[in-house]
């Protein structure tokens, strides 16, 4: 039965006029977006709305995977098998790649093998998603080992405090980042501490890992000082972790996935009404006064562009391009222009993008991206 529908999909996929390069024989095109609920990380989920509502929902696909996605590995790999079982889709867009997205693209290309897949903010084995998806897009979380560290420092902390769980520590990249936070830490003469929080995805569930986070922070204040900057590895850590901070008068220096809006509206209580959604000067105005309001300025930062957000909607008009236009599914010159297409609506600035290096190997469409900080 799988075979006999593989075949058909498969058919139905080359009477549609699909090329390897892209360019589609007719104006019959859709794409697919997969990403978290508003729960998970509503940026993300937010991104996705956003393009579909400026091409429709004829157009794009936005599909979401389960809050508990490590309990619910079938309900992920079967809504990805969902979207590509549509013939019209030719490009998926996977924010963020979590645990089973490999299977379900394992899944999809036993039904065909034409779509352009691109992947953000992968959580699994950077060989193995690189070895599926034909780009990844990735904060340089390597990279971040060194500048969070440097830009806490700057905003005078003298202990960092790592949040995360197991989980996440068996993520090849981030317990590579965590190891180098701790080095640079202690090579810049700072303490770090490696502390554990409920994984949001267990029982506990997103609430009993704010919760902790509201109880812990106070503690480690307690102990260690004010001059203390903290990062959590996971979305939904962000709004208590910078409120905690707040009260406390501690320093962040950038959310998990960097971004102005990530956890700090929330945290700051900014309220955005209707016509500001997506105002990003706006956003980092109301949050730059809140942060002078209590008498955190310069405590608090963050990249001035969100990563997340870049990473679906770039990705989405590269994927779009790609299905009008024809081209290489991998081309560095038309990344780097939706990316700089992307920031044009911040008014500009610039993110560094490069290669992985993975055991001595370049994957040259594994691209890690990094920015300079916005201090509130």
């Amino acid at each position: 039965m799988k075979k006999a529908l593989a075949a058909v999909l498969l058919t139905a996929v080359l009477v549609s006029g699909v090329f390897a390069n892209g360019a589609q024989d007719s104006d019959d095109w859709k794409i697919g977006i997969f990403t978290g609920t508003v729960a998970q990380n509503e940026e993300e989920y937010r991104a996705a709305e956003n393009v579909q509502a400026k091409y429709g929902a004829d157009r794009v696909i936005v599909q979401t995977y389960p809050d508990k996605f490590m309990d619910e590995q079938e309900t992920v790999i079967a809504n990805l098998a969902g979207l590509a079982a549509d013939p019209a889709v030719k490009a998926l867009v996977i924010c963020q790649g979590i645990p089973g997205t490999s299977a379900g693209i394992d899944k999809i290309k036993e039904m065909r093998d034409d779509l352009l897949i691109i992947v953000g903010t992968p959580g699994e084995d950077p060989q193995m998603i690189a070895s599926r998806a034909d780009i990844v897009l990735q904060s340089d979380d390597l990279g971040m080992g060194r500048a969070v560290v440097e830009q806490g420092i700057a905003q005078g902390a003298k202990t960092f405090v790592h949040y995360s769980f197991p989980r996440h520590m068996s993520y090849a990249m981030l317990a590579a980042r965590r190891d180098l936070f701790k080095e640079n830490a202690e090579r810049l003469g700072i303490q770090f501490v490696d502390a554990t929080a409920p994984d949001p995805t267990s029982d506990a569930g997103v609430s009993g890992t704010q919760q902790f986070i509201l109880e812990d922070v106070p503690r480690m204040v307690a102990r260690y000082g004010k001059d203390t900057t903290f990062f959590g590895t996971n979305c939904a850590m962000q709004p208590a972790l910078i409120k905690a901070i707040v009260e406390e008068g501690a320093i962040f220096s950038q959310p998990c996935c960097p971004s102005p809006a990530h956890g700090f509206p929330s945290a700051l209580e900014v309220s955005i009404p209707e016509d500001k959604s997506g105002d990003f000067p706006y956003i980092i105005e109301q949050i730059t006064q809140k942060t002078a309001e209590a008498g955190m300025t310069g405590r608090l930062s963050t990249w001035p562009v969100p990563v997340a957000m870049m990473f679906i909607e770039a990705g989405a008009e590269y994927a779009i391009n790609w299905i009008e236009n024809g081209f290489d599914k991998v081309d560095d010159a038309e990344l780097d222009k939706a990316f700089a297409s992307y920031l044009d609506g911040f008014g500009g600035g610039s993110v560094t993008v490069t290669n992985l290096v993975d055991g001595g190997a370049e994957l040259p469409h594994y691209k890690m991206v990094l920015s300079s900080y916005l201090t509130f």
